[in-house]
């Protein structure tokens, strides 16, 4: 078998052309592009080729399949590709180890997502992207009115329309303002990009609440009480096909919502959660999982349980509800029923 290892870059990649029989690599430095690319996979003419994840992933991954290729992508993150005990990395030593890994079927791997849910994912980190951005310059504002001895309504009165009138009645263009006021021309421009803001966050989410309100998967996970259409739409953009987790703890494991465990021998103990895979899902179960315990008997039982009473375990609690959550609606895609309330033995 010849197998083709691309060490993927922006400007430029490097191949490796592995031949399984002899073990031979040879090693060729392309151009990072499409006509490149499909050049290089032409005069190679490879039974497998072999990728790691990274944003040019996508594209690349479309070419080969396309060309009836088998594709192998690797998942970057296995301990089985972690270089902190070696003495050397280049992108050779990377494309090869690809190549070895792959010849010997210890690959690590990830499944190719199709490009329509990759678009999906990537609008939907935009969109946590704009929300941050829009908090960050709310933030400033607020700086500079702290900076000045100048006290704001609190908490979202001062984000109104009538909150934001007043904050435009403070503020003064550059060229009306003296050297001893400057923080009223900053303050135009922070208001000007916070309305640009949030003029883009609306478009964004009206696009994804279309997108969402088509898909049978977002409507039947927004029957949970407390969750709503942004967590919906990232568990089913996440998750993909449901089938591939063959029980609840492979999906908490995948969002990284298990603890580390270190075992030697008579010692077993457990850590903090291994923090692997999407970190937005995880954000948006916890935050989700903390609105649920106005409106979920369910999650407000799981809480208090993992709680025991204690103050210090709060989020200790939370995370385990946030899990927990994800495991329910793993559960539901995968069975294709809806939220049905399960009652819990009381908490003592």
């Amino acid at each position: 078998m010849r197998i083709l290892a691309i060490d993927l870059g922006k400007t430029k990649s490097v191949a490796c052309i592995y031949e399984t029989e002899t073990c031979e690599a040879h090693f060729q430095t392309i151009r990072t592009g499409i006509p490149a690319m499909r050049g290089l996979i032409a005069a190679c003419r490879p039974s497998r080729i072999v990728i790691e994840m990274c944003p040019p992933a996508g594209w690349v991954g479309d070419l080969v399949l396309s060309l009836g290729v088998e594709l192998q992508l690797a998942n970057t993150s296995a301990p089985a590709w972690r270089w902190s005990n070696t003495r050397r990395k280049t992108d050779r030593d990377d494309a090869l180890r690809l190549a070895q890994l792959s010849a010997l079927n210890q690959l690590p791997q990830v499944p190719m997502v199709e490009r329509t849910v990759r678009q999906w994912r990537a609008l939907i980190r935009y969109r946590h992207h704009l929300v941050r951005r829009r908090t960050q310059i709310r933030n400033h504002i607020r700086a500079l009115f702290d900076r000045e001895g100048i006290a704001l309504p609190k908490a979202r009165l001062c984000w109104t329309r009538a909150g934001v009138a007043a904050l435009r009645a403070e503020s003064r263009s550059f060229d009306s303002v003296e050297q001893g006021e400057l923080w009223r021309g900053e303050l135009v421009c922070e208001l000007d990009a916070l309305e640009a803001v949030e003029r883009i966050v609306d478009r964004t989410e009206r696009k994804l609440d279309s997108i969402e309100q088509e898909n049978a998967k977002c409507r039947l996970l927004r029957t949970i009480p407390g969750v709503g259409p942004r967590l919906a739409e990232i568990v089913v953009a996440v998750l993909g096909n449901p089938q591939r987790f063959p029980s609840g703890k492979e999906v908490g494991s995948y969002a990284g919502l298990t603890p580390r465990q270190y075992q030697s021998g008579d010692s077993d103990r457990q850590g903090r959660i291994s923090r692997q895979g999407n970190g937005l899902l995880r954000a948006m179960l916890v935050e989700v999982s903390w609105v649920s315990l106005r409106y979920n008997d369910w999650a407000r039982t799981i809480y208090e349980r993992a709680r025991r009473g204690s103050p210090v375990r709060k989020k200790i609690a939370i995370v385990a509800v946030a899990r927990r959550l994800l495991i329910r609606c793993w559960a539901m895609l995968r069975d294709g029923t809806a939220w049905r309330s399960t009652r819990l033995a009381p908490i003592n």
